[in-house]
């Protein structure tokens, strides 16, 4: 097995990027999920409620994230000294407000108040303790540091679409291939170069399955998630990919070997 694709997403629920190789830091990828978008009531927005926000592409350049909006053009994400409580899922975790201009922008692309949000270095939101007994901490993400998903599951996922998806549906962070389909639901603990992973709670998806990461646009027979739900659904719900964390801080690259240290 060895990695097939990696990406990170500076901004939660915009559109993400696919790189050749990334560092990992304390959170997880390096500036992965640092940024996110809140409502008036500090709340986090996703492609959940808003799934235009597919189209807003973020690159970075020189340590800075940029995004461009439809319309608007595009505008570089730079935290200034407010700081916010802001909510993300059940957690209320301090953050620091954008500059304006990026917000002022997304404000009147979505038509309602927004807000980017950065999470600083000093802020420390917890890993889901029912899963991870080690203090670790993660980004804005969801509540794992990493989604590692299987490139076989997709095919065969596909192959009983009349109309395949693309990875990106899925959002993840490391792909593998050169493994059977499925056969994630029993790993435990990856070696990925050289750096170990363990996989701590199977990934339950979402309506954001069901969005067009190049158009924006949810599918109106929602799929893939409606097939999904079919006979991949479980106790923790419809089950696609292993959320992660990661051992120790170090670079991973796509080609890179992936070995299985302890299967069930």
């Amino acid at each position: 097995m060895k990695v097939q694709s990696l990406f990170i997403y500076p901004v939660k629920s915009l559109a993400g990027i696919r790189v050749q190789a990334f560092e990992m830091d304390d959170f997880g990828a390096a500036q992965d999920r640092r940024w996110m978008i809140v409502d008036a009531e500090r709340n986090f927005v996703s492609q959940r409620t808003h799934p235009e926000l597919a189209r807003i592409h973020t690159r970075i350049e020189n340590g800075t994230v940029f995004i461009d909006i439809p319309g608007e053009g595009s505008f570089y994400l730079e935290p200034g000294d407010e700081e916010v409580r802001v909510l993300v899922w059940r957690d209320w975790v301090k953050a620091l407000y954008g500059k304006p201009a990026p917000s002022a922008a997304l404000s009147r692309y979505l038509g309602q108040p927004l807000h980017f949000v950065y999470m600083p270095d000093d802020t420390f939101r917890r890993v889901d303790a029912s899963r991870v007994s080690d203090y670790r901490r993660v980004s804005f993400a969801d509540g794992f540091p990493f989604l590692v998903v299987n490139l076989a599951s997709l095919e065969e996922l596909n192959g009983r679409l009349e109309e395949p998806v693309d990875i990106r549906r899925f959002r993840p962070n490391i792909v593998v291939e050169g493994a059977e389909p499925w056969v994630e639901d029993h790993w435990h603990n990856l070696v990925i170069g050289s750096t170990r992973f363990e996989l701590v709670k199977p990934c339950s998806r979402c309506i954001m399955t069901t969005v067009d990461p190049d158009t924006g646009v949810q599918a109106p027979n929602l799929q893939p998630l409606r097939t999904l739900g079919k006979y991949r659904r479980t106790p923790d719900g419809v089950i696609f990919g292993m959320n992660a964390i990661h051992e120790a801080p170090g670079t991973i690259r796509v080609g890179d070997s992936v070995t299985l240290s302890e299967t069930e």
